[in-house]
């Protein structure tokens, strides 16, 4: 009997041990795999980042050969609008020019300066004799690291991202280069991690110092770019399936282990979150008003998408619609704007007539041949006319001007009022618009934010109002979120829309039809000051 006991509180003390070292492992397990995902996930971005920065890269570059290939007089007129026509052509370049004995001559938006600005001491020289200079006071740009690069007597300025463009939950990155006269390595773009000196120039990817971090460097050698995020971040949300694993046999607990970190890895992947919240139809829509400048009323609406992670984490949506378009289901996503939005506002879409709500479409979504039948079909069940449903493409898929013009025709034959979104960021040729016959165009917010400053984009505004008035095109401002920026439109004596803060942030569709409700948004300009200023008293302001 007493040996049966002691065989008995043997097996016991064997089980307990075995639960726990299983526990143990299970945990172990459960940590290296967090960790090792997270690591995948740095290095996806790590990955995207370097393509668009060796695509920023490879356009600067070439753009530079051509400049200095030019047959027109240095700086003459001739030049200046060659210039022009290239930076308009480009994805990522604002500004061109010639530069002679260290001082600025000429640029695209300048024009030929009488009294020539020299240029600081290069933040990075590289070995073909590149001079890169980091935000240039002369064309700094609101919200954007802005990187100019000398070869020769030319020099381009460009923005390698925008500020959107890597952001992620939980991670940071860091752009590097070599200074070959120094032989150092230096910040271009975002924040230095506290890593080794060789995880920013060399590509790696590895867990070390409280970090996970990814390198990869252009193909030209020139830069790298660094991923990184905190090891505590990237294990948040595990604790419990640790604990648990804790307590449980070894047998089970690595059972359990295993089927967690399978269950984990389908949570915890963005795309397949993304994909089980579009089958729950747990995306949201909210709509941002457009007003009329002149009279303050509502008249049109932005249906803009919202998806929340199963961690409660806000999603930008350039991250998970280019998730989607990588996945091949950004149509599941465009599908549920059109539906979302005319279930919500299909009786004030039929009883206002005047009114729209406009929708973006990805460029995947232009070249499915399902899109026109859903979208029309979409229509006839709600009973809304096309008119009131517009269209907003995206201006990087103008680039591809002969699909854009096709798509933007069969659009707008059928009734639906067709934009280019975020105009101004560098994709579309001016000399081009008039042949994509769109309906209108959307002022990107870079340009709203300049205003009030001494950036380079202010020069450019009238320049793209005044284009839009020849070619007929109707125009609305993104980013108003101040009174002075109003002022500044309505000084420019034109008829303008306006999207901003300043009339609204997106609401859901029972806060819009309130407001739609309450009539013309006011007061849009401060108590001191009676109505519009003028041009001339938006500068003095500066």
């Amino acid at each position: 009997m007493r040996a049966s006991i002691q065989r008995f509180l043997i097996v016991c003390l064997v089980v307990v041990i075995c639960a726990a070292l299983g526990g143990v492992a299970g945990g172990l397990f459960v940590r290296n795999f967090l960790l090792g995902h997270a690591l995948k996930r740095v290095g996806h971005y790590a990955d995207y980042a370097v393509d668009r920065l060796s695509s920023s890269t490879g356009e600067s570059r070439r753009v530079l050969a051509l400049m200095n290939a030019s047959a027109d007089g240095f700086c003459s007129t001739a030049e200046i609008d060659r210039f022009r026509t290239l930076v308009f052509q480009s994805q990522f370049l604002k500004e061109a020019g010639r530069i002679r004995d260290g001082r600025l001559v000429c640029s695209t938006t300048l024009g030929r300066l009488t009294d020539t600005q020299a240029l600081p001491r290069p933040d990075f020289t590289q070995k073909d004799g590149t001079r890169v200079y980091r935000n240039l006071q002369l064309f700094r740009v609101a919200g954007y690291t802005t990187v100019a690069v000398q070869l020769g007597d030319s020099f381009i300025v460009y923005s390698p991202f925008n500020n959107s463009d890597l952001s992620a939950p939980q991670t940071s990155f860091a752009v590097t280069s070599v200074d070959t006269t120094s032989n150092s390595t230096g910040l271009v773009y975002g924040k230095l991690p506290q890593i080794d000196g060789h995880g920013l120039t060399q590509s790696t990817q590895t867990v070390g110092s409280g970090l996970l971090y990814a390198t990869r460097c252009s193909a030209q050698g020139i830069a790298c770019v660094t991923v990184y995020m905190q090891q505590a971040d990237a294990l948040a949300g595990g604790g419990s399936a640790m604990a648990l694993l804790a307590v449980i046999g070894a047998v089970v607990g690595g059972l359990l282990g295993f089927l967690c970190s399978r269950l984990y890895r389908r949570k915890r992947s963005l795309p397949s979150q993304l994909a089980q919240a579009l089958r729950e139809d747990a995306l949201t829509v909210v709509y941002q008003p457009i007003v009329d400048l002149e009279s303050g009323c509502i008249v049109e609406a932005e249906a803009l998408a919202r998806w929340t992670d199963d961690d409660g984490n806000p999603i930008s949506p350039e991250i998970f619609v280019k998730i989607a378009e990588e996945r091949g289901f950004v149509g599941e996503i465009t599908r549920l704007v059109v539906r979302r939005t005319l279930g919500e506002f299909a009786r004030t879409l039929r009883t206002r007539r005047y009114f729209r709500i406009s929708v973006n479409v990805a460029a995947p979504d232009l070249a499915d041949p399902s899109f026109l039948p859903m979208l029309q079909d979409a229509l006839e069940q709600a009973g809304v006319s096309p008119e009131n449903l517009g269209i907003e493409i995206t201006e990087s898929f103008t680039a591809r001007q002969q699909v854009a013009k096709e798509t933007i025709a069969h659009l707008r034959q059928r009734g639906h009022h067709v934009a280019i979104d975020d105009f101004g960021t560098g994709y579309s040729s001016l000399a081009y618009l008039h042949d994509l016959s769109v309906d209108a165009i959307k002022i990107d917010k870079a340009f709203t934010r300049a205003i009030g400053t001494d950036e380079i984009t202010v020069s450019i505004l009238p320049q793209i109002l005044s284009m839009a008035t020849e070619l007929g095109l109707n125009v609305t401002v993104e980013g108003i979120e101040t009174p002075e920026q109003a002022r500044y439109f309505a000084g420019t004596g034109k008829s303008i829309r306006m999207q901003g803060w300043l009339y609204g942030h997106p609401v859901s569709a029972e806060a819009f039809q309130q407001m739609l409700d309450e009539g013309p948004v006011r007061p849009l300009y401060p108590p001191t000051l009676s109505g519009p200023a003028s041009v001339t008293e938006i500068s003095s302001i500066r």
